[in-house]
């Protein structure tokens, strides 16, 4: 049985990889952000993202592996992430996880990037039992999955246009709060009053009980967006603070609103947050409320392991080779790589 896992991650602009042991003790983790390559650009350039990639990958896999006091020899796999993300970026560390398991004669894992969020809870509080609702928050996706078993997940909703992250990006980009958009608008709302302006709060107006399946937990953060755009565009003189307050409390209460939802429908006995959002000081202050009110167990991941990292792909590649054994060595990336869902 694989014990020892080495995970890389290259999905996006975060270089990182992490040594795992039993899918849940992290013994190395280590993440090189790109973060100041791109923000000058307002956003992730997939050519410059690529090129940082190839130049970072050696360096913080042999920093992980001496982080862990680990060599070829002690590993039983090495998972990568395949897929969703930027094809460039997700080349480099697909190639190099096919190269060192080929070198050190141990099996290749790929791994789905979705898949790994959902095991970032996990990897903190390995005791927590599932049926689980995980609401899955970041730049390109925006899910409600229940995680039934490892391996079993049965998606609730997800959005129907732009993902949390990207609303909160965009939002922070026109108010010229620069990139990334969401810690810059979580640290201006903290100043701001999120009571000044009321701003739409997409499919949550409705009864639910009155909703189909694929609207009551589907979310839809296009709206939202055009409507604060189209205020400040309006209203010039709106405080910026009040405007990203107003903005982050609607996004966070569609979330909110919908994990409850999610939670009185499936009777699960706990939920947890995962993706880069779930660091928003707001939402997590909400997720707990939610739980609470629920009378569910809510975890809260470390703010590390809620934006991208290599542990959570280690863990995910661990229980992936458990289950379904090696990927093939022709397996390539594919950045519109889907979760298989339960039916």
């Amino acid at each position: 049985m694989a014990e020892v896992i080495l995970g890389i991650e290259t999905s996006c602009d975060e270089t990182a990889a992490a040594v795992v042991a039993a899918g849940r003790e992290v013994r190395s983790s280590v993440v090189s952000s790109q973060v100041d390559r791109h923000a000058r650009f307002g956003g992730v350039v997939p050519e410059v993202a690529s090129r940082a990639h190839v130049e970072l990958i050696v360096p913080v896999v042999a920093e992980s592996m001496v982080a862990a006091g680990a060599e070829g020899s002690d590993l039983d796999g090495v998972a990568a992430t395949a897929g969703p993300g930027l094809i460039g970026s997700l080349l480099v560390g697909v190639s190099a996880a096919k190269a060192l398991a080929l070198v050190w004669d141990i099996p290749f894992v790929a791994v789905n990037h979705l898949e790994a969020h959902l095991y970032a809870a996990l990897l903190e509080d390995p005791e927590l039992e599932m049926p689980l609702v995980v609401l899955l928050v970041s730049g390109g996706h925006t899910l409600l999955v229940v995680m039934e078993d490892h391996g079993r997940y049965r998606l609730l909703g997800s959005t129907l246009d732009d993902a949390a992250g990207e609303a909160f990006d965009k939002v922070s980009r026109y108010l010229g709060l620069g990139y990334p958009g969401g810690p810059a608008i979580d640290e201006l709302a903290a100043l701001g009053d999120r009571t000044a302006y009321r701003y739409p709060r997409p499919l949550v107006q409705e009864n639910p009980s009155t909703m189909a399946d694929d609207r009551r937990f589907a979310f839809s953060f296009s709206g939202l967006k055009t409507a604060v755009v189209n205020h400040v565009r309006s209203d010039p003189d709106a405080l910026t603070a009040d405007v990203a307050a107003s903005f982050q409390e609607a996004a966070v209460e569609v979330l909110a609103t919908k994990l409850r939802w999610a939670l009185e429908s499936t009777g699960a006995p706990g939920a947890c947050l995962g993706g880069g959002v779930a660091a928003n000081s707001r939402l997590r202050e909400r997720f707990g409320e939610v739980c609470d009110g629920a009378g569910v167990r809510g975890f809260l991941p470390s703010k590390e392991m809620c934006t991208d990292n290599a542990a959570m792909v280690a863990a995910a590649g661990y229980w992936r080779l458990r289950h379904d054994g090696p990927s093939p060595l022709n397996s390539g990336a594919d950045p519109n790589l889907g979760l298989d869902f339960l039916v």
